[in-house]
């Protein structure tokens, strides 16, 4: 909501403050970030005892837990240095010291997370946990039968899918786990390719929503590796240069099977885990004798 405020009869400023405005934002909550590690690794500071560290004290010891100099020693960082973190300094770590001091500090996978987080640096050991699934997933995706039914990541890894989906694009028992990825499968393999009746179509929206999930990416190792592998094949880099984006949305397909003929659905996704991108997608048919062709599939692979 605008409030309305009086302004005085004087000069007036001839460029709109927006600008400013976000810069004055954007340091707010770099502040705010700041704030919060150093918060953050003080508490974990203080937890630690020496004992947990393998330090031998003797006498009173008037710190609770560790002493920055010992975290800093620990860690191999300068005392000055790491007291300026954890005094919420305006000061750029990096991935290297970062990944010592949670070390240091013994911290978890969800802490070091955090931590980096807060850093605004990108964690080079991170794996974006696309491939951790809950035991519920594939006994839902069996029930989706004859639908075929597939989860997927931003970079269209298939994490899981029923017997009909892997009769319909796979088989992905075939493929080792690296190598079960819809867009390289629709750029390298003759077979999936041909199946996809509307390919440039298909392969267009893939390239698009994949350049809009790696927006969140940019910099992870897997995201980049994999990137740089699929620039190598022209067709993917001609589409690629478009620089086209395109949301996760419901798309009408058109799909041979060589075992009971052309089917007519439409693909729908469900989020499971949208900031990492995972999501179920399902293809329910939009005729009859699509509905009746699924039947067979299943029943072939059943």
């Amino acid at each position: 909501m605008l409030v309305p405020v009086a302004i005085a009869e004087t000069s007036v400023p001839t460029q709109a403050p927006d600008t400013d405005n976000a810069r004055v934002d954007d340091r707010t909550q770099a502040a705010a970030r700041r704030d919060e590690l150093a918060a953050f690794l003080r508490n974990r500071r203080e937890r630690l005892t020496p004992d947990d560290v393998g330090i031998v004290t003797s006498g009173r010891r008037r710190t609770p837990g560790l002493r920055r100099e010992e975290v800093a020693q620990l860690a191999g960082v300068g005392v000055t240095w790491y007291t300026w973190l954890e005094q919420s300094r305006d000061i750029a770590p990096s991935p290297q010291v970062l990944d010592a001091i949670v070390r240091t500090l013994r911290l978890d996978s969800h802490e070091r997370t955090h931590v980096f987080r807060l850093s605004g640096v990108v964690d080079p050991t991170h794996v974006d946990g696309c491939h951790a699934l809950p035991d519920t997933i594939q006994p839902l995706l069996d029930q989706l039968e004859p639908f075929p039914g597939a989860v997927v990541n931003g970079r269209y890894d298939v994490l899981a899918y029923n017997r009909t989906y892997n009769a319909l694009m796979g088989p992905f028992e075939k493929l080792p786990a690296e190598d079960r990825n819809v867009l390289r499968l629709m750029f390298t393999d003759p077979e999936v390719r041909g199946r996809m009746v509307d390919w440039e179509q298909a392969a267009g929206f893939l390239v698009a929503t994949f350049r809009a999930s790696m927006a969140k990416h940019l910099g992870e190792p897997a995201w980049k590796c994999f990137l740089a592998w699929m620039l190598e094949l022209p067709e993917f880099a001609e589409v690629w240069e478009r620089h086209e984006i395109r949301p996760i949305q419901r798309m009408p397909k058109r799909i041979f099977s060589p075992s009971v003929g052309l089917l007519h659905m439409e693909s729908t996704s469900l989020w499971l885990a949208e900031s990492v991108g995972i999501r179920m997608v399902t293809y329910t048919p939009t005729d009859e004798q699509t509905r009746a062709r699924l039947d067979q599939l299943y029943a072939s692979v059943h």
